[in-house]
């Protein structure tokens, strides 16, 4: 697992100790200074953790029907009464941005096997 995505399991778990509240906005700051503190520590990030970084904006944005120059943070807290509502639908996102892949593939596996069902019909 990456160093990314093993933190964010950390900070969901007991995000006091790591970020000082349930925070959204928190959450976000802390996850810009540990992408620096990598970056100048010399430490490669993965490929999941690239896609991360280079995805889940826009993804966050196609969600919600918005296109924004401001962060997923913001946009998320959009769409929440407080901080504490944003951390939790972060992980939410998060887990649903993780499994799109796989939930494409379905999707695909699905579509080829109607094809290969109606090409065996013909």
């Amino acid at each position: 697992m990456s160093k990314l995505f093993e933190i964010l399991q950390k900070i969901k778990a007991k995000p006091g100790m790591y970020i000082g509240r349930a925070s959204v906005s928190d959450l976000f700051h802390f996850l810009v200074g540990f992408k620096t503190a990598l970056r100048e520590l010399g430490v490669e990030a993965t490929e999941e953790e690239i896609n991360f970084y280079r995805e889940f904006q826009p993804w966050v944005q196609k969600k919600y029907h918005v296109s924004t120059s401001n962060s997923w943070a913001k946009i998320i807290m959009l769409h929440c009464t407080n901080e504490q509502e944003g951390f939790s639908v972060f992980y939410k996102l998060l887990d649903e941005f993780q499994n799109r892949e796989k939930n494409l593939g379905d999707d695909s596996f699905g579509e080829s096997k109607t094809k290969q069902g109606a090409k065996m019909q013909q």
